[in-house]
C-alpha cells in the first residue's frame, strides 16, 4: 500500500513566508513529490528564485509539460498555465481562468484528487477569498488529507478560513511546524481509494483545455440568471461540493465572493458613468435655459431651469450613493 506520497501547495497573499519556512524543513529524503501553485503574474519568473533559495536540500524544478512526477522535488507552476498531475506525469493546462487567474490551485487540488486519491495531502496557506477552498473540498471528497495554515497565523487569514468552512480539515498548522508535520505524514499508509465524483475529473479537464460543452455543463451545474464577468456568457452554479461556485459554457469559474468582488467594480464604474452622463445632461439644460432667457423666451427657460435642477439632484443622490459603496462593511455584533 503506498504512503501519502503527493503534496499539493497552494497560497497567494502573504503565502511566500510561511511556504519558504515548510520548503526549508522538510529532509532531503523525502517519500513525496511536492507541487507548488501561488498566485503570480503571467509573465512572472522571479517566484521561481525565491523558492528555489529557500527550499533547504530538496531541488526545485518549473513544472514542464510531460514532465516525471519524482518523490523529492518540489515542481513549482508555469506563469500561464494550469500545473495539472495525470498519472505519473505532469500536464500543463490552458484551459479557462478560475478565479480570474491561471494557474489555479483548485484545478491542481482537483487533477491530483483525481488520479491520486487518498495519497495526495493537500496544503493551503495565507491568501485572500477562497481560493483553494474547492480545490480541498475536492481532495477530501477523494479521500485525501486536507491540512491549511492556522488563520491566527496567516498574514491573509480568508483562504484558509473559508476552506475549513467548505470541507473538514485534518490539520490546522502555524506555518512554522508545518514543515514537521508534512515529514511524519508522508510517511503514513494511504487510505482506500474512493469514487471519483464525475464533476471532478469534468473540472480537470476543463483546466486541461478541452471544450466543455452546454451538455456536460448542465450535468453538474444549473443556469442562473448572472453574468460571466469574463466574457459575458451565462453562469450556471455548480451543484455539489463548497463553497458556491459558477461556471460559464466557455469554462471561466468563480466563486461567490470573487463574483461579488467583480461586480461591486462594475456596479461602482456603472455608477460614476451614470454620474457624469447626469452631469453632463445638466449642464446642457442649464445652459439652454440661458439661451431661451437671452432670446426673450422666458417659459422655456424656465422649464428648462426646472429640469436642470432636477438632474442636479439626481446627480447628488447618485454622488452619495458611490461614496457610501466605498465605506467599509459594519458587521453587527451577535447577541
Amino acid at each position: 500500500m503506498s504512503n501519502r506520497d503527493i503534496i499539493v501547495i497552494g497560497g497567494s497573499a502573504g503565502a511566500t513566508q510561511p511556504l519558504k519556512q515548510i520548503l526549508g524543513r522538510l529532509p532531503a529524503d523525502l517519500p513525496a513529490a511536492i507541487f507548488v501553485v501561488l498566485h503570480i503574474p503571467a509573465q512572472g519568473i522571479g517566484i521561481l528564485s525565491t523558492v528555489a533559495s529557500n527550499a533547504g536540500p530538496l531541488p526545485v524544478r518549473q513544472a514542464k509539460n510531460g514532465m516525471k512526477i519524482e518523490p523529492g522535488q518540489i515542481y513549482l507552476a508555469a506563469p500561464d498555465h494550469h500545473l495539472l498531475l495525470s498519472g505519473d506525469h505532469i500536464f500543463l493546462g490552458r484551459g479557462p481562468r478560475e478565479n480570474l487567474v491561471r494557474p489555479a490551485i483548485d484545478a491542481l487540488f482537483r487533477s491530483a484528487a483525481l488520479y491520486h486519491g487518498p495519497r495526495v495531502i493537500g496544503v493551503l496557506l495565507s491568501g485572500l477569498l477562497s481560493d483553494g477552498a474547492a480545490g480541498l473540498n475536492a481532495i477530501k471528497r477523494c479521500g485525501g488529507m486536507t491540512v491549511v495554515q492556522d488563520p491566527m497565523d496567516a498574514i491573509s487569514d480568508e483562504m484558509p478560513r473559508r476552506a475549513m468552512e467548505a470541507t473538514t480539515i485534518d490539520l490546522c498548522v502555524p506555518g512554522a511546524t508545518m514543515g514537521d508535520v508534512l515529514s511524519e505524514l508522508v510517511k503514513e499508509q494511504a487510505g482506500v481509494p474512493l469514487p471519483i465524483p464525475p464533476e471532478i475529473r469534468l473540472e480537470v479537464e476543463i483546466a486541461a483545455g478541452e471544450r466543455i460543452g452546454s451538455d456536460n455543463l448542465v450535468s453538474v451545474a444549473d443556469p442562473v440568471a448572472l453574468t460571466c464577468p469574463a466574457c459575458g456568457g451565462v453562469l450556471s452554479e455548480v451543484k455539489e461540493g463548497r463553497p458556491m461556485r459558477f461556471r460559464c459554457q466557455v469554462g471561466h469559474a468563480f466563486t461567490a465572493d470573487v463574483l461579488a468582488k467583480e461586480q461591486e467594480g462594475r456596479v461602482d464604474e456603472a455608477l460614476r458613468v451614470a454620474l457624469r452622463i447626469i452631469e453632463e445632461r445638466a449642464e446642457l439644460v442649464h445652459r439652454m435655459a440661458a439661451d431661451g432667457r437671452r432670446s426673450g423666451r422666458p417659459a422655456v427657460a424656465e422649464m428648462y431651469e426646472a429640469r436642470a435642477a432636477e438632474y442636479r439632484e439626481y446627480a447628488d443622490m447618485i454622488r452619495r450613493v458611490v461614496l457610501k459603496s466605498l465605506d467599509p462593511p459594519v458587521h453587527k455584533r451577535e447577541a
